[in-house]
């Protein structure tokens, strides 16, 4: 009989290994996917926030393009500014 109580006792703990193992195992397992659902979802953002940076520099007018028309339009209401003195003279 001590025998059938040494077998009974290897099982139980063979049992509680099998189970510690198989809770390890799932957890992770768990545990890297949902790192690898973090990456992929990482690497989406960083595409997209790329992609929004060439807009941004798409869309938007740069220092010297600002320049150049402020310029131009400093010029026209300096013309028009010139035409209202003479219109004011000639009265």
């Amino acid at each position: 009989m001590p025998n059938a109580a040494k077998r009974a006792g290897r099982c139980a703990e063979m049992d509680v290994n099998t189970i510690w193992l198989a809770t390890l195992s799932l957890t992770m397992g768990g545990l890297w996917f949902f790192i690898r659902e973090k990456f992929d979802e990482l690497k989406r953002i960083d595409i997209l926030l790329n992609k929004t940076r060439e807009e941004i520099a798409r869309d938007y007018a740069t220092n010297s393009e600002v320049q150049r028309i402020t310029d131009h339009i400093d010029q026209r209401f300096n013309r028009l500014e010139a035409k209202i003195d003479q219109l004011i003279q000639a009265k």
